[in-house]
């Protein structure tokens, strides 16, 4: 716990609007994927498609799309930002896998993987200044 609060003192003395920005940009994006998933059925069918070879396909897509969603609202807030974060690395290993693996375009491989690595700046730096975490923790 003491290396959490160390990380979030660090990352708020070194905070920057521009991070700020690509905080909210960051969860914008993971909200318009998840939108994405459920207004494109041809997406829709082959993501799931891709999922049934590791088995749970409708299942799974659900999950990923729900939680796209919510944790882009999260992220843009600033809520809970690492453990959001958390959780979506897994999903984001996964869709590089079913991009490498199977039907899907280079570019959504190449897209995993940059917001994978944005994804562990964030896991490590945190929300912000700017953020829903910044004032929870200034109110207490």
């Amino acid at each position: 716990m003491k290396t959490i609060k160390k990380w979030n003192k660090w990352a708020n003395s070194h905070s920057y609007f521009v991070i700020d920005l690509l905080r909210v940009l960051t969860g914008v994006f993971l909200l318009y994927k998840g939108l994405s998933f459920m207004s494109e059925p041809e997406y829709y069918d082959l993501f799931s498609e891709e999922l049934n070879k590791f088995g749970g396909g409708i299942a799974l897509v659900h999950l990923v799309v729900a939680l796209n969603v919510v944790g882009g609202i999260m992220i843009i807030v600033g809520l809970l930002t690492r453990w959001v974060i958390l959780v979506q690395i897994p999903i984001l290993i996964g869709a590089a896998i079913i991009n490498i693996t199977g039907k899907m375009e280079i570019q959504n491989f190449v897209l995993a993987l940059v917001m994978l690595g944005v994804f562990i700046f964030f896991f490590f730096f945190g929300s912000g200044k700017n953020s829903a975490d910044y004032y929870l923790n200034m109110q207490v």
